[in-house]
């Protein structure tokens, strides 16, 4: 399962305190989201997956953003797997990226590194976010406008609908997804305050000039540093954008 994709010029406008005061908030809203109406949503849309395999596809989704346990779990069995994650989140005056986490590669078809012959090859193994597609949540609004959590992920693109799922099932994925809803924006809260802490005490600014001479050279196959976040430390890597299959 592969997410959308935000591209690879996905700096932050606000200061790092903004962000996470905003992450924070999104974090608060979602614990608080009822229960009983996540259920009814997951039991409206009765998914079943038929094992089409493309939402495993750059036809659907982006890339698949890991946790750092899925990364972890990734490294144990397959390291050459990972990748930093698309959509650098910012950029210091001596022009390294930095991104919150990682994420699978791609083949050159844009499937996913481990999709073969339609299947999963690691399906008992799958990752977080793998485990509770289509039920992520995320904010939109509605037809009258009112701005509310939401189920989203290719409805009616792929798979099955209004297949009966049982309440025990509904409330099973409920606490799966809220559980890899949390885990993945207290990653990104924990990310920015490192970043915002390292930048603090490293003397570091983040220069948009430098950002879009950078990108432009990397989109024609120049090297960059990119420094992943993983388990409170910065991983430096040297990035080409072949790397990725695009």
């Amino acid at each position: 399962m592969i997410l959308p994709d935000p591209g690879v010029e996905a700096v932050a406008t606000l200061s790092f305190d903004e962000e996470i005061d905003a992450l924070e908030q999104e974090l608060a809203d979602l614990l608080r989201f009822p229960e009983e109406e996540f259920i009814d949503i997951i039991r409206d849309v009765g998914f079943f997956c038929d094992c089409c395999g493309r939402c495993c596809t750059r036809e659907f989704n982006g890339h698949v953003f890991l946790l750092e346990e899925d990364t972890d779990r990734v490294r144990s069995f397959c390291p050459d797997a990972i990748v930093p994650a698309p959509g650098y989140d910012a950029c210091d005056q001596h022009g390294r990226f930095y991104v919150s986490g990682y994420a699978l590669r791609t083949k050159p078809d844009g499937s996913c590194i481990f999709l073969e012959g339609g299947r999963c090859s690691v399906y008992d193994q799958r990752f977080s976010i793998c485990r509770v597609y289509p039920y992520m949540l995320h904010r939109e609004a509605d037809e009258r406008g009112a701005v509310d959590w939401r189920q989203i992920s290719g409805l009616n693109e792929h798979g099955c609908y209004n297949t009966p799922i049982d309440d025990a099932e509904c409330a099973r994925i409920a606490r799966e997804t809220r559980a890899y809803e949390a885990a993945f924006l207290d990653q990104e809260i924990r990310f920015r305050r490192a970043l915002r802490d390292l930048f603090a005490r490293e003397g570091l600014r983040y220069v948009r000039r430098t950002y879009d001479l950078l990108m432009r050279d990397f989109r024609k196959g120049a090297e960059v540093e990119v420094r992943v976040f993983h388990r409170g430390r910065f991983e430096p890597h040297q990035v080409t954008r072949a790397m990725y299959r695009w």
